[in-house]
């Protein structure tokens, strides 16, 4: 459980950027995930990882939705419009994802729950886990990896997500339609840019 004093920290972190979530680096990604004791927990924050996706969309992910009729791993990942965020004029839109090689191998390891729909059901099974389960388990590993002051939240990485991609040179446009963003403005809020990229940019002249 989060202390009170700790959440106030991860809060401020938070104000210091601007109301954005903390951008992970490899080696966090990796801290967190050895901290989370469940193998079905362990792949929800691979998900994030590796399709950008908010977390709110991911656990209500069908197992139609991941996975094959044979059980294989799906090419896409589909995240139906009702489990989305609407955009600015009210819409949402389904998000398709191709899956990362690394992915794929994970879900092939995953065995789901048994006699339910749902890739991450509940205790009783009819319906997928609540979000705030969800955030209550990333922030418990969080703070056992000892990373509780750099400001880590659910969306931490769909920034993470987006920042890489615009770091390793992919254009606006594809970030883009890989988020499913319909607006470069607030698609742009996502890439964190630090001192040491604007001094880089600077040497290229």
């Amino acid at each position: 459980m989060v202390k009170p004093e700790q959440a106030e920290v991860i809060n401020n972190m938070k104000n210091n950027r601007n109301g954005q979530a903390a951008v992970l680096t490899d080696a966090d990604y990796s801290k967190i995930r050895k901290q989370i004791r469940s193998q079905k927990y362990k792949l929800l924050l691979d998900l994030a990882w590796y399709t950008g996706e908010r977390w709110g969309a991911l656990v209500k992910l069908q197992l139609l939705d991941v996975y094959n009729l044979d059980g294989s791993p799906s090419e896409y990942i589909n995240f139906r419009a009702r489990t989305r965020k609407a955009t600015p004029n009210g819409k949402r839109q389904t998000r398709q994802v191709p899956v990362h090689d690394t992915l794929a191998e994970l879900l092939a390891a995953y065995k789901p729950v048994e006699g339910s729909i749902w890739l991450f059901p509940s205790r009783e099974g009819d319906k997928p886990m609540c979000l705030r389960g969800a955030d209550q388990i990333l922030r418990t590993a969080v703070q056992r990896a000892g990373l509780e002051a750099k400001g880590i939240s659910t969306h931490s990485t769909r920034r993470t997500f987006i920042t890489k991609l615009a770091k390793r040179g992919v254009g606006l446009a594809t970030i883009k339609k890989a988020t499913g963003h319909t607006d470069l403005k607030v698609l742009s809020r996502y890439i964190e840019v630090s001192d040491e990229d604007v001094r880089s940019a600077i040497a290229t002249l």
